[in-house]
C-alpha cells in the first residue's frame, strides 16, 4: 500500500553517528507520523562496512546500501514480513532468524551504515527498489555490545519513473537520435486474456510493444514477417523500449529487414511465466497462441502464416523461445535462442537434478556448486544465491520463478519446492514433474516421431562458452538430444562469449540480432539479398497512421 507522506531526497545521509548495536530487538524502524496510512510488506535491513560503502560514496554521499553478489558488495541484509505498521510506529527488526551471509549479531564491531527498506508491493526480488518502497536514509552507525537502540526514520522514496522513451546515454546516438521515429511507429500491447483472467479469477493484461516497419501503411496490402520477442529476467514492458529503438532505427538504416517485431513482457509478480502453461502461474501458452497472437494478426498486416511468424528470446527469454516452438511446432516458422535458460536438467547450470541424492549446494567432493562466474572466475556459489534470494523474498527471485513455472502445486496451494533452502537438497519427486512436463530435450527425446514434421530444422541456439550462468553446459546436451533423433538444427558455441557480450561483434553490439533477422527474413522472402551494405535510410512515415491501437479484447 503506498503511503502519502512529505518525503526528503532520496540520498540524505543520516547525519547523526549512532551508538554500537548490540541485538536483534535493538534497531526499529518507524513510519513517520505525519503518514496518512500504515503499511505492510517484505522490511529488508541492509548493514555494510563503512570502508566500503565510503568508497562507493558520490559526492561525499553513500547513495544505497544494498547487497548484490553481481555487484560485489558486502552487505548484510535482513528479511522479515510486516503485516501493518501504523504512522508513527517503531517497529523491532529480527536481524537474527532470516539474515545473509549471517545473522547481524556476528557481525564484527565496527562502524557500518545500514538502510531499511520496506518493499510494499513484495517485488524486490525481481525489480529492485522502486517509487512504491519505503526507505530510511542510509545511516552511518557504530555496530557493537552495549549500545542504546538505533530508529530508523521510513521518510524516503525512490523517484518516480519517468518516461521510459527517454533513451538512457548508453545507447548508440543514431538510436537516440530515431527515438521520436520509432516511437510513432510503435504501439502499446494491452490485452485482457479470457483464459489467464479465468485462472485468476481477476482480469490479467498481457503487455508488450508491437513495433511497425518504416513505410507501413495499414491500408496497403503489403504484409510483413512477425517476430516474437521475449525477455529475460529483470525485463519488463517499460525496459523492452530500448529494444523497440534499436530495431527501428536499424530498419531505417537498413541494417535489419522489414518486420514487424512484437516484444512481449513476460514479468509476473512470480518472476518470468515463459509462455508456459503451469498449475502455478496459469495457460500463458495458450493465451499468447490461441488469444493474443490472432488478436495482433487481425489488427496489423503479418504474414499470419508459420513461415513469416518467428520466435527470438535470451536468457529466460531464450528458454520461452524454444518452449514455444517445441510446445506449438506448427504454429512457428523458427525459433533463434540466445543464452537459454537450462533445456535440459542434466544440467542445471551444471548440476544433474536427476542424479540420485542431487544437491545443489554441495557436489558429491562436498564442494560448493558454482553458480555465478565472470572471467574464469566464481562469482557466487549455488547456496549464497539461493539464501540471499530467500531473505529478500520468497516470491519473484530466479529460482522461485523457476518453481513457479516448472513445479507441481502442493497442499498449500503454492509451488512445491525443486531444492531445501537450508540444506539444498533435491527433491526428486518435483523434479520427476519438472521432467515429464518442462525438459525440452527429454520431450524431444520422447516426442520426436510425432514433433519432426514440423520441428526439423527450425531450432537456432546461440550461447557462449564462457557464459556467466554455465549454459551453455545444457545447450550441449540439447544439441546430443536433437543429434540422437537425426533432428537437423543449428547450434553456435561461440568462443569466450559470455551472457552478457554474445550479440557484440566488434564495435557492434547488435552484430548477432541483424545475423538472425536476416536469417528470419530469408524463410520468410526465400531469395530476399542481404544488402553488403547499409541501405539509404527512407523518410520515416510521421507516425505509421492506421497503423492500429492498443490490443483490447
Amino acid at each position: 500500500m503506498s503511503v502519502p507522506m512529505p518525503l526528503r531526497a532520496v540520498h540524505a545521509i543520516g547525519l547523526l553517528s549512532l551508538c554500537a548495536l548490540a541485538h536483534a530487538g535493538q534497531i526499529r524502524v518507524q513510519l513517520p507520523a505525519d503518514a496518512t496510512a500504515g503499511a505492510s510488506g517484505r522490511l529488508l535491513l541492509y548493514a555494510e562496512p563503512a570502508a566500503t560503502a565510503e568508497a562507493r560514496a558520490r559526492d561525499g554521499k553513500v547513495p544505497a546500501v544494498e547487497a548484490s553478489l553481481f555487484a560485489g558488495t558486502h552487505a548484510t541484509v535482513a528479511g522479515m514480513d510486516v503485516a501493518r505498521i501504523a504512522p508513527g510506529q517503531a517497529l523491532p527488526v529480527d536481524t537474527e532468524t532470516l539474515a545473509w551471509p549471517a545473522p547481524f549479531p556476528q557481525l564484527a564491531d565496527g562502524t557500518y551504515y545500514v538502510q531499511a527498506v520496506l518493499d510494499t508491493q513484495r517485488d524486490n526480488n525481481y525489480a529492485g527498489r522502486g517509487h512504491d518502497d519505503l526507505l530510511s536514509a542510509p545511516t552511518r552507525v557504530v555496530l557493537g555490545k552495549g549500545a542504546p537502540a538505533v530508529t530508523l526514520l521510513l521518510d524516503q522514496r525512490e523517484a518516480a519513473a519517468g518516461d521510459p522513451w527517454e533513451l538512457s546515454g548508453r545507447l548508440p546516438e543514431a538510436v537516440r537520435q530515431a527515438a521520436p521515429a520509432a516511437r510513432a511507429a510503435t504501439r502499446e500491447i494491452d490485452f485482457t486474456s479470457p483464459a489467464l483472467s479465468a485462472f485468476w479469477g481477476r482480469p490479467i493484461h498481457m503487455r508488450g510493444w508491437v513495433v511497425l516497419p518504416p513505410g507501413y501503411d495499414a491500408a496497403a496490402q503489403a504484409r510483413y514477417p512477425t517476430v516474437y520477442y521475449t525477455h529475460g529476467f529483470t525485463g519488463n514492458q517499460r525496459k523492452l523500449v530500448g529494444t523497440a529503438a534499436s530495431v527501428y532505427q536499424g530498419m531505417l538504416a537498413g541494417e535489419l529487414p522489414p518486420m514487424i517485431l512484437v516484444l512481449l513482457d513476460q514479468s509476473s509478480a512470480t518472476g518470468t511465466h515463459e509462455f508456459a502453461d503451469s498449475v502455478n502461474n496459469g495457460p500463458w501458452g495458450q493465451a499468447l497462441t490461441g488469444e493474443l497472437i490472432p488478436q495482433l494478426e487481425r489488427d496489423y498486416r503479418m504474414d499470419g502464416n508459420a513461415s513469416g511468424r518467428f520466435l527470438n528470446g535470451h536468457s529466460s527469454g531464450g528458454w520461452a523461445a524454444l518452449w514455444l516452438q517445441v510446445r506449438y511446432p506448427a504454429l512457428f516458422g523458427g525459433a533463434w535462442a540466445t543464452a537459454p535458460d537450462s533445456s535440459d536438467f542434466h544440467d542445471f547450470s551444471g548440476i544433474d537434478l536427476y542424479t540420485a541424492g542431487a544437491n545443489v549446494y554441495r557436489r558429491a567432493d562436498g564442494q560448493p556448486w558454482p553458480l555465478v562466474r565472470n572471467q574464469g572466475k566464481v562469482v557466487a556459489s549455488f547456496q549464497q544465491f539461493a539464501q540471499l534470494e530467500e531473505v529478500t523474498g520468497p516470491v519473484g527471485g530466479q529460482l522461485a520463478s523457476f518453481e513457479w513455472v516448472f513445479s507441481p502445486r502442493g497442499a498449500d496451494g503454492r509451488p512445491m519446492p525443486m531444492f531445501d533452502r537450508g540444506t539444498g537438497q533435491v527433491d526428486p519427486q518435483v523434479v520427476a514433474y519438472w521432467r515429464e512436463h518442462y525438459d525440452i530435450a527429454a520431450r524431444i527425446r520422447r516426442d520426436w516421431p510425432r514433433l519432426e514434421p514440423d520441428l526439423d530444422g527450425k531450432l537456432h541456439v546461440y550461447v557462449g562458452t564462457a557464459d556467466n550462468f554455465y549454459l551453455d553446459g545444457a545447450a550441449r546436451r540439447l544439441k546430443a538430444a536433437l543429434d540422437g533423433v537425426g533432428a537437423r538444427a543449428d547450434f553456435r558455441f561461440v568462443p569466450d562469449r559470455t551472457h552478457f557480450d554474445l550479440y557484440a561483434d566488434g564495435d557492434d553490439r547488435q552484430a548477432l540480432l541483424k545475423d538472425i533477422a536476416w536469417q528470419m527474413y530469408a524463410l520468410a522472402r526465400p531469395g530476399a539479398k542481404r544488402p553488403t551494405a547499409p541501405a539509404p535510410a527512407p523518410a520515416p512515415s510521421p507516425a505509421g497512421a492506421g497503423a492500429g491501437t492498443a490490443v483490447t479484447p
